[in-house]
């Protein structure tokens, strides 16, 4: 146990960078004679205990350790929030990791991130932050630069970057811009293209675009409008196939002790800027919270502090909406409002693009505002929806107003009670694309809410605002408004207790208290408990009772209420800490569970199977055999649940053709239920596709789990466990690669399980198990790189250490203290 102190001298070189980053930065509280300190000690797997004196040097300890695992990944996404991508890497090349803005080209994310968040945006948001976060922010940004000069005035550490060009110091401006960016995960994020090219098009191409829709339109006009053309936006936050977690609340009814218990489990990037860091952030007397934030965000987003532990899941309630401008006669940058015309805002933005020589050229394009928002270039979703003579679009996202998530955040990293944090999320309403689950110290019961940031619609205006265009769109944007812009009638509206203009207020969004349980598995707020469904909220929230629930959230309201009953594999009925780290690791399949015997009497009624589509025949009595003989888990020892996972992929029979009794609200997680006789064939269809899929990648219909779901760390392969989330996995582990491209490896761009956390209240102190599965650091050759990863496929949970005599006594404890 050693203490060290990094400070001394450094190459003027490195200095210099240092005084360039300090312009622009403000805001530093620093320590003694301004300047920073923090103490950053490290326990098992490299988990970092940051303890300062006061915010500023909190967020700087916080801003080097972040650096020090992850400084490519940190500085890759700093180019992207600077809108400089095309000037280091040219302007075709796709972003290098999926995110919430997806991976689109570098040109567009930098025309994207220079006008959405421009600089009036900034100043907002730093506007309405309090003293201490700005302060946090500020050392934040210091921390960073702290060792980015240490990092390149030598060692080889992060020597995939360290020395290009593209990794340069930091600003608050730059860590503000990271923060306001996941603000947009729910709306703009998932429109980077349409809104980087919404430039007004030429004379000729918008005469023939698409004629406009009134909001009542004529049968005539409305035929116009080709649906076969629709093509539906891929969002990666709140669509039916992205990014999502699993979460639960056990109310003492449940865990039998004095205190609610927590599992948290966002379903997350593994790479990118958008994953998770685990830290614990400690000022004596004024915070001491553990948790996981974003890369780049410098408060606590998941966790849990002394007396509190919350989780987020991604909510079903759209985060923003359409507007359809009128248009000025013979002006198309102008629009007409209550008959009055209103001028665009234009904005000339110049990106430098490198080119194959090397040589930057300026690329410069003009894109526009409203008081709606940005102009959107829609003819992506509908060639009909393009910028026309008479119409445009523009974009609302409710988080582009939304400056107070983060004091929200900071506010529960200090929370005292379960009480304390209710009240902090009903007044600030700040939540910005998530539902939220907390338990807390002494207090029986555990709370759900999607209380947060959610555009305030009213059933009258979608009955007489939606335009025909509208109308026309809302399959392929589900309760999404899309108002008729010439009209203040159809602005969002406000209540009495909204926190923000246009906004639901708290009195009206979904919340439950239960001393049972509470959960969420990315289905609306209808089921947050299944003996107890929610419902009479607003429709902009998700359907209540009207569709059928995911499998995985079926899965997961089923694994409840056997724990409560007793019938699942383990002892009694509560949910302890120790139960619950089991049970949601158990990788159970729910399609599986309810649906392979069935589907097996059906598929394997012949050894034999010609698939159409390859005009092939495939012996299917082997993968007959091996599936009755698996045991319907995804644990890294089953064998043959590869082949029920290409199974049930290729299965694209409609519900209402597969399913003999249909969903029913009164009977949610067992319905629907029963594979229909005449769905026979399409099933047999998808199983000889998937058996001559499995058998061309060279897996054995019978391989372990393990061997074809993977993580590789060192050159090493670590055995993983679960699965995707269509097949109704509930423990997520979700790779892209296709099985014949060399199995399901986590090494790509997957998604799943990433910063877990069980946590309890006993008498006098914390109980925290957590994982972080990909491990802390993204440099290959740290120790930190899947040390982690590795304790996840076995499965060793890591008990946590929170107080200061845990922490000191750590096994595997050391001490820096970083100083500046």
């Amino acid at each position: 146990m050693r203490e060290r102190f990094w400070r001394g001298s450094l190459p003027l070189s490195v200095l210099a960078l240092s005084a360039l980053a300090a312009c622009g930065g403000g805001g530093g509280e620093g320590g003694d004679n301004g300047r920073y300190s923090a103490e950053i000690r490290r326990t098992a797997m490299g988990v970092p205990h940051i303890k300062a004196s006061n915010w500023g040097n909190a967020g700087f300890g916080y801003g080097y350790a972040q650096a020090q695992d992850n400084l490519c990944t940190m500085a890759d996404s700093f180019v992207t929030y600077r809108g400089e991508r095309s000037r280091y890497f040219g302007g075709d090349a796709l972003l290098v990791y999926e995110s919430t803005i997806d991976r689109p080209r570098n040109l567009d994310s930098d025309f994207f991130h220079r006008h959405v968040i421009s600089s009036d945006v900034v100043d907002a948001m730093v506007a309405a932050q309090p003293d201490n976060l700005r302060k946090m922010v500020a050392g934040f940004a210091a921390g960073y630069n702290r060792y980015l000069r240490e990092a390149q005035s030598g060692g080889t550490a992060h020597a995939a970057c360290r020395t290009a060009a593209w990794v340069q110091p930091v600003t608050a401006r730059d860590i503000w811009r990271r923060m306001y960016a996941a603000n947009l995960a729910g709306g703009y994020s998932n429109f980077v293209a349409p809104l980087a090219n919404a430039t007004l098009p030429s004379a000729a191409a918008s005469t023939t675009a698409g004629t406009a829709m009134p909001a009542s339109p004529s049968p005539q006009k409305v035929a116009q409008f080709d649906p076969a053309r629709t093509q539906p936006p891929r969002l990666q936050v709140g669509g039916t196939a992205g990014i999502g977690s699993n979460m639960y609340g056990f109310g003492t009814a449940a865990t039998g002790g004095s205190s609610g218990l927590l599992f948290g489990n966002p379903h997350w990037y593994w790479k990118g800027p958008d994953r998770f860091y685990q830290a614990h952030l400690t000022i004596p007397g004024e915070l001491n919270v553990s948790g996981a934030s974003f890369l780049g965000v410098p408060v606590v987003l998941i966790g849990f502090n002394d007396n509190v532990a919350w989780s987020h899941t991604v909510s079903t309630a759209r985060r923003f909406g359409v507007f359809q401008l009128q248009l000025a006669d013979g002006d198309r940058t102008t629009y007409v409002r209550d008959g009055k015309a209103v001028k665009m805002a234009a904005t000339p933005i110049t990106v430098q693009v490198r080119g194959a020589s090397g040589a930057l050229t300026d690329v410069t394009r003009t894109l526009y505002k409203t008081e709606y928002g940005p102009v959107v270039n829609l003819g992506g979703l509908n060639p009909a929806l393009a910028w026309s003579q008479t119409t445009a679009f523009a974009m609302r996202d409710v988080n582009g107003e939304n400056f107070r998530t983060f004091r929200n955040w900071m506010r529960w990293n200090q929370a005292a009670s379960l009480d304390e944090f209710i009240a902090i999320q009903k007044q600030e309403s700040a939540i910005p694309w998530v539902n939220t689950v907390a338990v807390g110290r002494g207090n029986p019961r555990a709370w759900y809410a999607d209380i947060g940031a959610v555009p305030n619609v009213s059933t009258e205006q979608v009955a007489t605002c939606t335009t025909g265009f509208g109308k026309a769109m809302a399959a392929a944007l589900p309760n999404v408004p899309f108002f008729d812009g010439s009209r203040s009638a159809c602005d969002w509206q406000t209540d009495s207790d909204s926190a923000q203009k246009g906004t639901i207020g708290a009195s009206r969004m979904p919340s439950l208290l239960r001393d049972d349980y509470v959960g969420n598995m990315n289905d609306s707020y209808w089921l947050a408990n299944a003996k107890a469904p929610l419902t009479g909220f607003p429709a902009i929230f998700g359907p209540a009772g009207t569709q059928a629930q995911s499998l995985r959230t079926r899965m997961g309201h089923t694994m409840a209420l056997e724990r409560l009953a007793g019938t699942d594999a383990y002892a009694g009925q509560q949910a302890t800490s120790a139960i619950v780290r089991q049970m949601v690791l158990d990788s159970r399949v729910f399609s599986a569970e309810r649906f392979k015997e069935q589907a097996l009497s059906l598929v394997c009624v012949a050894p034999q199977i010609t698939v159409a589509a390859e005009g092939r025949t495939v012996d299917v009595a082997a993968a007959c055999a091996t599936l009755r003989a698996w045991n319907n888990t995804g644990n890294a020892t089953a064998r043959g649940s590869h082949v029920w996972d290409e199974f049930w992929n290729r299965v694209k029979v409609p519900a209402a053709q597969l399913y003999a009794v249909p969903f029913s609200a009164a009977d949610p997680l067992n319905t629907p239920r029963e594979l229909r006789a005449s769905a026979a064939d399409a099933l047999r269809q998808a199983f000889g596709a998937a058996v001559l899929s499995v058998q061309r990648s060279g897996f054995a219909l019978d391989a372990p789990r393990g061997d074809v779901l993977f993580a590789t760390r060192g050159g090493s392969k670590i055995a993983l466990y679960g699965g995707c989330g269509d097949p109704g996995y509930f423990t997520i582990n979700c790779s892209e690669n296709p099985i014949e491209q060399g199995g399901y490896s986590m090494d790509g761009q997957p998604h799943g399980n990433s910063y877990m956390q069980v946590v309890g209240f006993p008498a006098g102190g914390v109980e925290a198990h957590t994982f972080l599965t990909y491990s802390l650091s993204d440099d290959p050759a740290s120790s930190r790189n899947g040390d982690y990863t590795r304790a996840y496929g076995a499965k060793q949970w890591l008990r946590l250490p929170f107080s200061e005599s845990e922490i000191t006594s750590s096994a595997g404890y050391s001490t820096v203290t970083v100083r500046e």
